[in-house]
């Protein structure tokens, strides 16, 4: 009989959203007539915008004709796109990222569970606490955990906490590890990370020889000039630190699928034998082998959202989320909740009212209001106590859940 991978059986219940899907669902069986107002998954609900419809229109076009049509395009995304994010999201910013170190692929959930592949098993990993799941679990399912303890940390792995009582602001860890995540703005507090913090982190990888995992994602959203969008504005971090970032929510492709992982050249990391060894062409392998690239039409899309049109729309669509955001998080605080994040970032983090659990509070929040977001205890046991809300919606659903979420807590 085959083996399983036993890794996967250490793994607690579901994975958080499709167990958040599976309580709503039974409660909308239970109750079909009930208007449920989901603001759990960080999903957009705003129309991509014009000018990324049209070039998709355009090249769907171009696959209509012999002479401009496309089979397979290079794994590591076509030149155009590459060349495009290398300017626009780097070059443009004093920092000298090159198109060959950009790797185009069909999301930032998939890389950073992937990038797993080029590191071997024995590597010390940290991650903050709460957490975006996908870092923890991936490296579970990949043997690099112990089990998990009543709280749900899994042996092996470094947490550190992030909380209101340090500012939401990680602790460096007391001993050396090898793999670091980090995201900012953060998922799920919404919170960001200073040019100093990202310094202090930066540091202590060079120190230890360390590699920061450094996610993205959610970098459209900041608009305080003082907040670095990427981690390569820190000197020294093309040395120590590989970054993703994502078309998703910033450009409204969570349906069509298409993010970025930047593996600068000097990035190294060392054999068993303790030789240097070049991450970028240990990256190139595994993306060639287990990859065929996003799609043409995908792409040249995504290449629309660097035109003079496709930032205009795209800065009204955050600059949409992030009122959103706003009214949530003003909205919460005059009934006296304490909220963080919701400023540079989509997300909405609040402390839980009285001496509610997350779990508690997300069950009597859709059986009251029928509203539904986050258990912080999803994200790791130091977010219990907390509650995530996604600003991902339409302004009259946002609105109308302010009103019912002030009816539940007053």
């Amino acid at each position: 009989m085959a083996l399983i991978n036993d890794d996967y059986l250490k793994l607690k219940a579901g994975y958080l959203f499709p167990e958040i899907a599976r309580r709503v669902n039974t409660f909308c069986d239970e109750n079909p007539n009930a208007a449920v107002i989901k603001l759990g998954i960080g999903d957009v609900t705003e129309p991509l915008p014009a000018a990324i419809r049209e070039a998709m229109h355009a090249a769907i076009d171009e696959m209509g004709d012999r002479g401009s049509f496309r089979g397979y395009g290079p794994e590591q995304g076509y030149a155009f796109l590459r060349e495009a994010i290398a300017r626009n999201d780097y070059q443009s910013r004093g920092v000298e990222i090159s198109a060959d170190e950009i790797f185009v692929s069909d999301g930032s959930k998939c890389d950073t569970g992937n990038i797993l592949d080029i590191f071997g098993a024995e590597n010390k990993v940290a991650v903050t606490d709460p957490v975006y799941p996908v870092y923890v679990d991936t490296n579970v399912m990949t043997g690099r955990t112990g089990a998990a303890d009543e709280s749900g940390r899994y042996a092996g792995l470094t947490y550190l906490p992030v909380t209101a009582e340090n500012d939401f602001v990680p602790s460096l860890p007391d001993s050396p590890v090898d793999l670091i995540y980090l995201c900012y703005p953060n998922n799920p507090t919404g919170t960001v990370a200073t040019k100093e913090t990202l310094k202090q982190w930066v540091d202590y990888a060079k120190a230890h020889g360390s590699i920061i995992l450094f996610d993205a994602a959610y970098e459209g959203f900041i608009t305080d000039p003082d907040i670095p969008h990427s981690i390569y504005e820190i000197e020294g971090a093309k040395e120590v630190a590989i970054e993703f970032r994502s078309f998703s929510k910033n450009a409204g492709f969570t349906g069509t699928r298409c993010a970025f992982t930047v593996v600068p050249q000097q990035l190294m990391g060392k054999t068993a034998s303790g030789e240097t060894a070049a991450i970028h062409p240990l990256w190139n392998r595994r993306h060639c082998t287990k990859f065929n690239g996003v799609s043409y039409i995908i792409q040249k899309g995504a290449e629309a959202a660097y035109s003079e049109q496709g930032q205009q729309q795209i800065q009204a669509l955050i600059a949409f989320y992030l009122e959103n955001a706003r009214l949530l998080r003003e909205g919460l605080e005059s009934v006296g909740i304490s909220v963080y994040g919701g400023v540079n970032a989509p997300y909405v983090w609040l402390k839980t009212p009285g001496e509610s659990s997350s779990w508690e509070f997300f069950d009597e929040l859709l059986q009251k209001a029928h509203l539904v977001g986050t258990p912080g205890s999803g994200f790791g046991a130091s977010g219990e106590g907390y509650f995530r809300l996604s600003a991902f919606n339409s302004r009259d659903n946002i609105n109308e859940a302010v009103t019912r979420f002030q009816k539940v807590v007053s």
